[in-house]
Parts: structure tokens; sequence; C-alpha cells
């Protein structure tokens, strides 16, 4: 059975200006899955490696993991700064799941991370390309879980949209701090946030990120 947990409301609003709490409130106007949403997204090209945001902005990776055999499903992620700087990383497991609904699970929480800490100026960065191509308005989705993941990204993306945000694929490569967190989830028992200080697991990978290897 899927088990990811949704975030209390209160909670989410911390640190959201007034104005943008009408839209939490359950009156964000709907963006439509694979159409002309009303969201300024800038689509980056793929890339080999993982990439600085500009300075300013924090930049999200994010990452999901399902055991084929098992379909026993996982979440991680973590936040950067322009200098490549760990921020913030999460994980945790979300019982029996699709890959696809990992990694949209994967993104879903990551932008609640940003809600709760008031990061509304951030991009967004994977390596499922299906998932950042259904962001960015040019692919759709039709499985239950799916769509229902993806109402609540959708629901989200509109209180992060501070001045145009930057959304690009990667390929796994590029992502290996965020699968590092995503594989740190299958063994944790409730879900996990480091702040400031990141895991022994995935420090080399971070290092390797700001080094451009």
């Amino acid at each position: 059975m899927l088990r990811v947990q949704f975030r209390p409301l209160s909670m989410m609003l911390q640190g959201i200006p007034v104005s943008a709490r009408f839209f939490l409130a359950g009156k964000a106007p709907v963006v439509p899955v694979g159409g002309g949403g009303r969201r300024s997204i800038h689509a980056g090209e793929s890339a080999n490696t993982w990439r600085k945001p500009e300075a300013g902005r924090l930049k999200l990776n994010f990452d999901g993991s399902s055991k084929h055999a098992s379909r026993r499903a996982s979440i991680g992620g973590v936040y950067r700064d322009h200098e490549g700087g760990f921020v913030l990383g999460y994980a945790e497991r979300i019982g029996k799941a699709t890959s696809s609904v990992a990694e949209l699970a994967a993104l879903r929480r990551g932008l609640e991370l940003a809600l709760e800490n008031g990061w509304l100026n951030i991009s967004i960065e994977g390596d499922a390309k299906t998932v950042v191509d259904v962001v960015r308005n040019r692919a759709s989705i039709r499985a239950e879980e799916d769509l229902r993941q993806f109402k609540e990204i959708a629901a989200l993306l509109p209180l992060l949209d501070d001045g145009g945000m930057a959304v690009s694929h990667v390929r796994r490569a590029g992502n290996r701090v965020a699968h590092g967190f995503a594989k740190l989830g299958h063994g944790v028992a409730r879900p996990r946030v480091w702040r400031g200080v990141p895991p022994d697991e995935v420090i080399r990978y971070l290092q390797r990120d700001v080094e451009g290897k």
C-alpha cells in the first residue's frame, strides 16, 4: 500500500506570505496536466552533470526509488545553494509504489519543504524525464495515483513561482546526491530531514558535483 504522508496545512503555511496562503486554502487555480498552465517555467536542457543554480536561488534535486520485485518505494531529495553548498536533504519510505509515483512523490515532498521553509525562489531538477516534462506542460499522465500526486504538485507550484521557475532534466550521473537520499529512504524507520550537515553516504557525491565531475 502506498504510504505518502501529507503535511498539515499549518506547517506548510509557516513563512508563506498571506497572499500565497489563499492558494493553499484550496482556492488555487487548477493547472491542467499537459496543458497550458499559468505558471512561468523556464525549461533547461538535459545535462550530464549537476549545475549550480544562479545566485539567490536554491536548487532542488529529487529522486524516487522503487524495487522491481517488491515495489517497495522510497523518496529523497536535496537542496543546494549557488555555490553547491548543502542546505537540506530528505528521505522516507512510502510503501509500495511504481517508480513514476515515487518520482512524483519525491518532487511533491521537496516542494512542501520549500514552502515550510519559506523558499519561494527555487529551481527543480530530476532524472525522470517524464516527470520533468509533465511539470513543463510537455507531457500528460493518466494513471490514477500518478495523477493524484501531480494534482498536489500543481497546487504547490504557483506558490513557488517567484520570477520564473527553472525546471530541468539531468541524467542519472548528475542526480547522484538525490539518488543517494532516495536510497537512504529504504532504510529509515520514519521520514528524515537533514539540515546543514549531510549524511556521510552522500558527502563524496556532493563534493564531486561542486567540482563538476
